[in-house]
This record gives C-alpha cells, structure tokens and sequence, in this order.
C-alpha cells in the first residue's frame, strides 16, 4: 500500500506487498523488493537497489549523495540486501568512483536509531550496529560483528566477523575476528566468546581462537610473528580466518 501522501517517482520499481507511508519520498533509479515496509517521512534516492522484507522507518535516508568532498554527483549505488531494519533516523550514503562506486549492505541487519554508514562501506550479515554508531568511508564490517552505541570507526578499518566494539570506542585500525575492543583509541579487551557460544561454534575452535588470542596479543611477539606462530601451532579453520585477516591488514590491527 502507498500512502496518498507519499511521492514515488514514475522509474522507481516497487515490489509486491509494499508499504510506503505518508510523506515519504523514493526517488529516481530506486528498485524496492517485495515485503518491504518504509514509514513516514523516509527518503530513498538512487540509484539504489533495496532486497525483500526490509523495515525502514521514519526519518531514515537511504541513498543519499555522500559527503565526500572529491564526489561530483556520478551515478554511483547503494545495495541492500534482504530483512534488514534501518531505524529511526539512519543515514546510508551512496559510494565513489574512488572506491568501485557502491555501499553495499547485506541481510538480516540491525541499524539502531542515528546510526551512519558512510560512501563505500561493505557491511555483511546479521551485524548490530547500536544508536549513534557510525562508520567513516570505505569501513568494512563482518558477518555477525557488533559495534556498540557512539562506535566511531576510522576511514578504511575493517571491523572483523564475530567481533565487538563497546559504546563510545574509538576504532582506528582493523579489528581481528572475535576480538573485543574498548576505549579511546579502542584496544583488545578479550574475545567475543560468548558470541561463539551463541552462534554454535565447536569448542574444540573455542579453545583454539582463545589460544591464538594469547598468541597474537599476550606473548609480546610482533604482528609477523605472531602470524608465523599461529600458522605453525593451529589447524582450526576459525583460526586460519584470523591469520588470513591480520595478514591483510593495511591499516594494521588495533594492539
């Protein structure tokens, strides 16, 4: 159902068992899914390509041009996946021709009220980002990560599978996967071993990411040795996830 009182632009593509609320406005170059609901007062600008069952509501807007200074209005995108709630007051910035010219969101998220994610941005599945979140340019974010309310994240940063940022960190270089970080800068504070436990991981891995944790930053070894420690001591699938990750840090991890 699409309100009296919304606009939707005649290119605009709506799917089936839609609802667009009052006041709302989807532009030009915007696909919607089927199943998707948006409040009132919710802007989408395209090009913008939106999958099944997303919730979106009031004051969010979705698709805007980004805040890049270098941006001079070329057509790039926004892609959403499926099942995603965008809540109360949510930014999502197109991407750059810098970058490959889109921000790309997956399935399954949660964006608490004022979160941002800004041009270029990849964000995976099932991840948690908590009010007044926000990610700087070009931050990529995990499957399954959490950042808790007020994370700032540098341009950049990539933020790994399964991990956790506590409310009010400052995260400047690249978080492992499962690793907890707090503080201003944000450091390591443990693993995420209770996300672990949720998401059904073996114990057998539990036990070996908890081991190469100590490996990585309990052992005062440096970044590369601590990578030639952890590919000789472990096997573990999980393990090799990490090593794989610190590996190809550009911005190096958070110590």
């Amino acid at each position: 159902m699409i309100d009296k009182l919304a606009f939707v632009h005649p290119d605009a593509k709506i799917g089936n068992n839609v609802t667009i609320g009052p006041w709302t406005y989807i532009g030009a170059d915007v696909e919607i899914g089927d199943d998707c609901w948006l409040s009132s007062h919710v802007v989408v600008k395209g090009p913008t390509v939106i999958g099944k069952g997303n919730k979106i509501f009031q004051f969010a807007s979705v698709g805007e041009d980004c805040q890049d200074k270098k941006y001079a209005g070329e057509a790039t995108r926004l892609i959403m996946g499926d099942n995603n709630v965008v809540r109360e007051s949510v930014t999502i910035h197109r991407g750059t021709t810098q970058d490959k010219g889109e921000t790309r969101i997956g399935s399954n998220n949660l964006f608490m009220a004022y979160v941002h994610i800004a041009h270029d941005c990849v964000v995976g599945d099932n991840v948690i980002m908590s009010n007044n979140a926000s990610i700087a340019g070009h931050v990529h974010v995990g499957d399954w990560a959490i950042l808790g309310g007020l994370t700032g994240v540098h341009q950049f940063v990539r933020i790994g599978a399964h991990a956790f940022t506590a409310g009010y960190s400052l995260i400047l270089q690249d978080v492992p996967p499962f690793v907890m970080a707090s503080g201003q800068p944000g450091i390591p504070r443990g693993l995420n071993s209770e996300g672990m436990k949720r998401r059904g991981f073996s114990k057998e891995s539990q036990i070996a990411v908890r081991r190469a944790y100590k490996t990585l930053y309990r052992k005062g070894l440096t970044v590369d040795e601590a990578i030639t420690a952890l590919s000789a001591e472990s096997d573990d699938e999980q393990v090799k996830f990490m090593i794989d990750f610190v590996s190809n840090s550009n911005r190096g991890i958070i110590r």
